[in-house]
């Protein structure tokens, strides 16, 4: 077997192609699904199509899968209830013995299989966990997130070899900490440009891995890794982004830093460096090449954990705030009674309650598995952070300067220690972990266009010659002649369409007209900018809020229909707080139509260019950058590791 050493003084990429902005599109081109062999709810939904009767009745879990999630919540909460969340705030880390009692229940191994030693939860009662523990301490739930949503046990799961899912499985289940190594210093969303290699031994039975990985969230603690490296292409290699299984301890694996952040105290976040890591080929998942696939298929439902961390959070801010409205007194009368902090109040309550609506449907269709929810998962991460965060900072708002008061001093001082500015710093992060809302935008915006350009890929195609244009031209002539009078007209416009939902019916009539409007700016855009819709970001990000907005709309809607049936002794307050949501998101529903066409998309695009070429660094002028010395982007040769290992095992 060989030994396979960098060249002297290499630098990151060295023996990799320069990568232009066609051949990144052409890689994550590649690496998406592009079939939809299921329906899709939210898909349909930008084609100007409710389809309701994939979202109603409200799906729900059946009784052995709730009875078996509710006696796992039931534990899982009495192991919560002695977590000290503050001592994780100020020791910046979780405690062994909360691991240890986390291991003892099962949380390692809530959605692996009962076969390999798990719980097999399915995944509305595995999100239901995580708000449960993310509601006493966030950094918990990103913990057991990360292990199970994109670590280990999810693409072992979904793609892993029989003798894969016999070896490792049973190891995440009983606790071995799981990460997973995709961004690099310089490659965050453009794996096109991902540096770290895994290169084959010449008998074929293993590959060496070099490269830096950094923000590994459990890479600090991790007995387990699923590593992104490129293989070279070779004789009987194709190549390409492959996945690995990598034993944490590796020879050649350092930890050489733990990073640390403005909220989520207690993450074990590092930065991993491996050099001449020898990994057996039994240990890549899948084929090579098929890295990026893996991990865009295992995000598909492994984003559901973040708006349940979110949903949780909402809930706890409706509390926090419930209490403190009617508790604190000004001008009279309490806050809670006074217009503007009462807006705040319905703000946070309605919205919370679309947020658990949109994630309890989308989980459910992720178990029913007869539906493909990559939209509908990715809306419901991008959709749910934004608003967790808005949530937070009007919490935040509403207890005033106790607001921005950490709950240590709070209590220190005789008050109660209620850590909303920790929230607010704690929910940041779910605005860029696993996509940040802007690459959610173009993600969630080339599936939505996707039926579009299928039929007109050639003839946008600059590249395409004039045969394949009149080809496209013809399928997009036969496709558009039966689907734009379909956008006409629609149930919207029928008065006494879905009269079963009562007083919310109006909402839903107000949902399928949107969503035909919707459709009907999406082609006269297309119509209008052809290839060039690709760099429209701002056009397309406002189409996805729209379609996000409907979804939560139509999620709520539902929703409260069940839960108005399931439980009577409700009386009508689930119909009221949907009706709220449903008047609030129409408002801002009507401003993202304005900005469709009427923005400064264009003129901020040519000030940030003038800025970028350093036109107006007048404006810097008269203040100190108050940053510590160094690069703004680390380098990360290959090579032997020079720092000390800050790996260690948890528990």
């Amino acid at each position: 077997m060989s030994t396979v050493e960098p060249q002297s003084g290499a630098r990151p990429g060295a023996n990799q192609p320069e990568v232009d902005e066609r051949k990144a599109r052409q890689v994550a081109e590649q690496a998406r699904e592009s079939g939809w062999s299921q329906p899709s709810f939210a898909k349909e939904l930008y084609l100007g199509r409710l389809r309701l009767d994939l979202v109603h009745p409200f799906p729900r879990p059946d009784e052995p899968a709730r009875q078996r999630g509710e006696a796992f919540l039931a534990k899982l909460r009495d192991v919560c209830e002695d977590i000290d969340p503050q001592r994780i705030e100020r020791e910046e880390r979780i405690p062994d013995e909360t691991i240890a009692a986390l291991r003892d229940v099962g949380a390692f191994g809530m959605k692996i299989s009962s076969e390999y030693g798990g719980l097999g939860l399915t995944q509305v009662y595995y999100n239901r966990a995580l708000m449960l523990v993310g509601s006493v301490s966030p950094a918990i739930g990103a913990l057991l997130s990360a292990h199970q949503s994109i670590g280990v046990p999810q693409p072992v799961s979904m793609f892993g070899t029989d003798a894969q899912k016999r070896e490792f499985l049973p190891r995440c289940a009983g606790g071995a900490i799981s990460a997973f190594l995709l961004t690099e210093p310089d490659v965050g969303s453009d794996p096109a440009r991902l540096h770290a290699t895994a290169t084959p031994t010449e008998d074929g039975s293993e590959y060496v891995l070099d490269g830096v990985k950094l923000w590994t969230t459990n890479g600090v603690v991790a007995e387990l890794l699923v590593v992104m490296a490129r293989v070279p292409e070779s004789p009987g290699h194709r190549g390409g982004i492959t996945a690995f299984v990598v034993e944490g301890g590796s020879p050649g694996i350092t930890v050489e830093h733990r990073n640390r952040f403005m909220g989520l105290k207690g993450l074990e976040n590092g930065v991993t460096r491996l050099h001449q890591v020898r990994v057996p080929a039994a240990n890549r998942i899948g084929k090579e090449g098929h890295g990026l696939r893996i991990a865009l298929a295992t995000l598909n439902t492994g984003r559901l954990s973040l708006p349940a961390m979110c949903a949780s959070a909402g809930k706890w801010a409706t509390k926090v705030a419930r209490e403190w409205a009617r508790e604190r007194v000004q001008w009279g009368r309490p806050v809670g009674k006074h217009e503007e902090v009462a807006k705040k109040l319905s703000f946070i309550a309605a919205t919370t309650y679309a947020m658990e609506a949109m994630l309890d449907l989308s989980s459910q269709m992720a178990d029913d598995k007869r539906h493909d929810i990559r939209i509908e998962a990715a809306i419901a991460k991008l959709w749910a952070s934004e608003m967790a965060y808005t949530i937070a900072d009007e919490l935040v708002q509403v207890r005033g300067g106790r607001g921005f008061e950490t709950a240590d001093s709070l209590a220190a001082r005789g008050e109660r220690g209620v850590p909303a500015e920790q929230m607010l710093r704690d929910l940041r992060i779910n605005r860029i972990f696993e996509g940040s809302s802007e690459i959610m935008h173009l993600l969630i915006a080339r599936e939505a266009v996707d039926a579009h350009l299928s039929v007109a890929g050639d003839i946008i195609d600059p590249e395409a010659d004039r045969s394949d244009k009149a080809r496209a031209l013809a399928r997009a002539s036969g496709f558009y002649a039966k689907w734009l009078p379909t956008l006409v007209v629609g149930q919207g416009q029928v008065p006494s369409a879905f009269v079963e939902f009562g007083p919310l019916a109006a909402h839903l009539r107000f949902v399928e007209r949107t969503s035909r409007k919707l459709a009907r700016s999406t082609f006269y855009a297309m119509s209008l900018w052809q290839g060039k819709m690709e760099v429209k970001q701002g056009f397309l990000g406002r189409v996805v809020d729209i379609g996000a907005e409907l979804f939560a709309m139509t999620a709520v809607i539902v929703r409260a229909q069940a839960d108005a049936d399931a439980h009577p002794d409700r009386g009508t307050t689930p119909q009221e707080l949907a009706d709220v949501f449903c008047h609030q998101a129409r408002l801002r529903i009507h401003t993202l139509f304005e900005g469709l066409w009427s923005n400064t998309d264009d003129l901020d695009g040519k000030l940030a260019r003038r800025l970028m070429n350093d036109s107006y660094t007048w404006l810097e002028e008269g203040v100190l950058d108050p940053s510590l010395p160094g690069p703004l982007i680390a380098p990360a040769a290959p090579g032997p590791s020079k720092e000390e290992n800050q790996h260690r095992r948890m528990g």
